[in-house]
């Protein structure tokens, strides 16, 4: 329950607390995230275009709001260390909503250049707007203590030296858990330099990456669009654009007309690899086995077209399959969209020549993009996408005819989701086994440096500017 205003002293008139529309959505797109599970990305967009409505807000404020939202939601881990050393009781016994608010005052005033004083009188006002006049005065006691050091100074206190316990370390100074810490170092392998770059990565904005759809739009045209100061060549995909920053993607008419799109340039290089891969044999019918939202489906139908070749593309979830079809909508060679699931498929053995199975996985590879998930994700959720991964893959290799190639791709780095998975499908431990062998993916992925040993590809954010996508190719032999 909201405190009520207490009287104010003598010769202190009561003062309404000063409503700041940048913070209060900043805090309602926190508490929607805490509350509801939802994620940032989806939550926010609705609150700007409201706020742009009824407060005005222009491109300051919601830059300065986006801001708020994500730099809190990845340094949370920091964050609440540091609060937790302010602070007189466990950090479990902090109301959530007092925490947001002591969150995104330690990101103002240890993450960005807004004042100290200005940091705390303004988180101070939105206490007293959301919390309350009591827990107003409990804001502005911890906060002053907060702004008493800078993030290196805190860092020295709350995280424990490297050489003691290294994980832990860097799970503090980087803000992830530990166990994502630890996992991804298996994965990454090498030493110190290389984790604590990737960990970075992760709390760093991504970059907005355009896909110009072949056939239908060219990079070369966007750029055009965009002008010198807003739009780059892509890095690694012959089909990517990147924006400057604040460029808007929608104030563009191939976008809008879905001959171009919003995609990752590691997810452009999972479908393109897949549509390189060498086959003998007819080349008319490809499959992506999970196809939502749909952007590979989308590239993969423009690739298709200009061979002649038509797409399946299914999806289990109905309203996920509705996102496919307007991925797809006015691609000019045949497709398909189905609601299907594809460990039952609806599809005959050997129907296909190309397959694709991006799998539902922890999406530890895309972190950047959704903070959140690093706090909401546990060890024991990789037992949960187990049988489903294996049950994907080992679908896919069926779907295909004899000498055909299917790719397994994840938006994880994480071993048990990649090259486990593929081991256990190509031995027999998911399943029946379907004869197949790995195709060396290297070469089709042409320019990109450090993908790995082979013949698996593995991305990474600090290394490519990507997502850590992985991509294995495997061609059935049998």
């Amino acid at each position: 329950m909201t405190d009520q205003p207490r009287r104010s002293r003598p010769g202190k008139p009561y003062r309404r607390p000063r409503k700041d529309p940048v913070r209060i959505l900043a805090f309602e797109a926190l508490r929607a995230v805490d509350e509801r599970d939802a994620y940032a990305n989806l939550v926010l967009p609705p609150l700007l275009r409201k706020a742009r409505e009824e407060d005005g807000f222009d491109g300051r404020d919601a830059a300065l709001a986006t801001e708020l939202v994500y730099g809190t939601l990845r340094r949370q881990g920091t964050y609440d260390a540091i609060v937790a050393a302010c602070v007189d009781r466990p950090l479990r016994e902090v109301d959530p909503p007092v925490l947001d608010v002591l969150c995104l005052g330690a990101h103002q005033l240890l993450g960005t250049r807004i004042p100290t004083h200005a940091a705390v009188s303004a988180s101070v006002e939105l206490a007293r707007v959301v919390l309350g006049d009591g827990r107003a005065k409990f804001v502005n006691a911890v906060l002053r203590k907060v702004a008493a050091d800078d993030l290196d100074g805190w860092l020295d206190r709350v995280a424990p030296p490297y050489d003691e316990d290294p994980e832990e370390h860097l799970a503090v100074v980087h803000s992830h858990p530990r166990w994502i810490v630890s996992a991804l170092w298996d994965s990454l392998g090498g030493g110190r330099a290389g984790i604590e770059d990737l960990l970075e990565a992760d709390n760093e904005r991504p970059e907005v990456t355009l896909v110009a759809r072949p056939g239908r739009s060219e990079p070369g045209e966007l750029l055009d669009l965009l002008g010198e100061e807003s739009g780059l060549p892509g890095r690694w995909s012959p089909y990517a654009v990147r924006l400057a920053e604040g460029g808007e993607p929608g104030a563009l008419e191939p976008v809008r007309e879905g001959r171009a799109g919003v995609q990752d340039e590691g997810s452009q290089l999972v479908a393109a690899a897949l549509a390189a891969a060498p086959l003998d044999g007819p080349d008319a019918r490809w499959l992506d086995g999970c196809a939502g939202p749909g952007g590979k489906a989308a590239l993969l139908a423009a690739l298709a077209a200009g061979r002649g070749a038509a797409l399946v593309a299914s999806e289990k979830q109905p309203h996920r399959a509705g996102l496919v079809a307007r991925a797809l909508a006015g691609n000019p060679g045949p497709y398909q969209v189905i609601t299907a699931d594809g460990t039952r498929p609806a599809w005959r053995p050997g129907s296909f020549d190309r397959v694709l199975v991006d799998v539902p996985c922890t999406g530890l590879g895309a972190l950047r993009r959704r903070p959140e998930a690093r706090w909401r994700r546990r060890p024991e959720d990789l037992e949960g996408f187990a049988p489903l991964q294996r049950g994907l893959l080992r679908e896919a290799l069926n779907a295909v005819r004899v000498g055909g190639v299917v790719g397994y791709a994840t938006c994880s780095p994480h071993l048990a989701e990649t090259r486990a998975v593929v081991d256990d499908v190509l031995r027999g431990r998911a399943g029946t086994a379907v004869p197949a062998e790995r195709i060396d993916a290297r070469p089709l992925m042409p320019g990109v440096p450090a993908i790995g040993d082979g013949p698996d590809v593995q991305l990474w954010p600090h290394l490519h500017g990507t997502d850590a996508m992985y991509l294995c190719l495997l061609r059935r032999t049998g």
